[in-house]
């Protein structure tokens, strides 16, 4: 990967800060290049400790316990960009994030084979009834027996989602011997012999085993409700490693008790506790053939070492490059450096004239533009420009000066 090595800005005045125990790898990446205040801390802050913490942090590392609101984003004046060193990012305010012209990266694929390997694992001990003897060879009570106990192969995996992880599953599973059907909102081309179902309702129905993998919205909060449950074939098993908010979970209570569900395998949870140790409570405890896991389906080292990975050379490529590939918030741009030329970062309000603006205010004191970028969304515009070095510091005041402007910043 190419660097700059010269900035603009004096390295030992970034401050970087890490939370929730971030992987090393993350912190590798700026030491590596001269950034020497790079701070890690090993749990998440309240919304008032990140508000006195922000205050002078150029770049933000956090998981997904950390809440970024409103309040924490208009304290950190210095912000630059904030990294999810997880999959999703819904624990950040998007829009003030777009509001405040603040990057927001995260990393989406990095866990995936770790989900993955899991999902396959638990549908092999849930369909085997592992649980129940491994519960009853800790009482000292004897259980060996076939009854309820199954092969995968031959049964048909019925995945709820088929994006990054949900289509690796069912490579995996296929590879078993399963038959794999799948329903997406999205239409999605299948890999292998797997199936797209016509609906939610007949992918249920036609499934021994059930596996979630969509993200936590309006539209599949509680998607697997009581309704749906009792479409599920009889003696069928779910699998929610995706997000809490999916499952309606004393639906799957009853369906566990009453026997219409045979197991269930739940990682995910609507409450979960902010810390290793806390009490945690769900109706789920104490039933048969039930696995429960603290939130861990892509806590792998591998997996964290790959997340540290992907999420810092992002915020790297931001804060030396001005590269906003993967960003949420800032549109995204990838642009080589340029040889001769000092670059400038422009994040504006999206509205008509702006670029024209721009280019008007930089002609009129004659400074040459060897290069230049643009790309908006909804709300914002980004502008990259190539300038002349020897009036780039006045073209940086210049460009302050534009009316709808949200940041300005020299490269190098």
């Amino acid at each position: 990967m190419s660097k700059q090595t010269t900035t603009s800005y004096p390295k030992e005045k970034i401050n970087i800060l890490f939370l929730e125990n971030i992987s090393d790898k993350a912190l590798q990446q700026f030491k590596q290049n001269g950034y020497i205040n790079v701070r890690k801390l090993n749990g998440a802050l309240s919304e008032d400790e990140l508000i006195n913490a922000v205050k002078d942090v150029h770049l933000l590392g956090i998981r997904s316990k950390t809440q970024i609101t409103q309040k924490v984003l208009d304290a950190a004046t210095k912000l630059q960009a904030i990294g999810c060193f997880c999959i999703g990012v819904n624990q950040v305010n998007l829009k003030a994030a777009r509001k405040n012209g603040v990057a927001v990266f995260n990393a989406p694929y990095s866990n995936t084979r770790s989900v993955a390997e899991l999902v396959i694992g638990l549908a092999i001990m849930l369909i085997r009834r592992i649980p129940d003897k491994n519960k009853s060879a800790h009482a000292g009570i004897w259980m060996k027996e076939a009854k309820g106990s199954y092969e995968l192969r031959g049964k048909t995996l019925g995945l709820v989602g088929y994006g990054n992880i949900g289509s690796q599953v069912s490579v995996l599973a296929e590879s078993l011997g399963m038959k794999v059907l799948f329903y997406d909102v999205e239409t999605k081309l299948p890999l292998g012999n797997a199936t797209a179902a016509k609906s939610l309702k007949d992918l249920v129905s036609n499934s021994n085993i059930v596996s979630l993998h969509v993200p936590e919205t309006v539209q599949t909060k509680n998607l697997i409700n009581k309704n749906i449950i009792k479409q599920f074939k009889p003696g069928s098993i779910l699998i929610n490693y995706a997000r809490g908010e999916v499952v309606d979970l004393d639906a799957l209570s009853k369906a566990l008790q009453d026997g219409h569900l045979s197991g269930a395998a739940i990682d995910v949870f609507p409450w979960e506790p902010e810390k290793n140790g806390d009490k945690f409570s769900t109706p789920l405890q104490g039933l048969n053939n039930v696995i429960l896991t603290p939130h861990i389906g892509g806590s792998t080292e591998e997996a964290q070492e790959n997340i540290g990975e992907d999420v810092s050379n992002k915020l790297f490529n931001y804060l030396e490059r001005g590269i906003t590939y993967g960003s949420h918030t800032v549109p995204p741009i990838i642009l080589p450096p340029v040889e001769g030329a000092h670059r400038i970062l422009h994040i504006h309000k999206n509205v008509p004239g702006v670029l024209s603006a721009i280019n008007t205010q930089l002609s009129k004191y004659n400074i040459n533009i060897v290069g230049q970028y643009l790309k908006t969304n909804d709300e914002i515009g980004y502008v990259v420009l190539d300038v002349d070095k020897k009036l780039s510091k006045q073209a940086v005041e210049l460009l302050k000066e534009v009316k709808e402007t949200i940041k300005v910043r020299m490269l190098y």
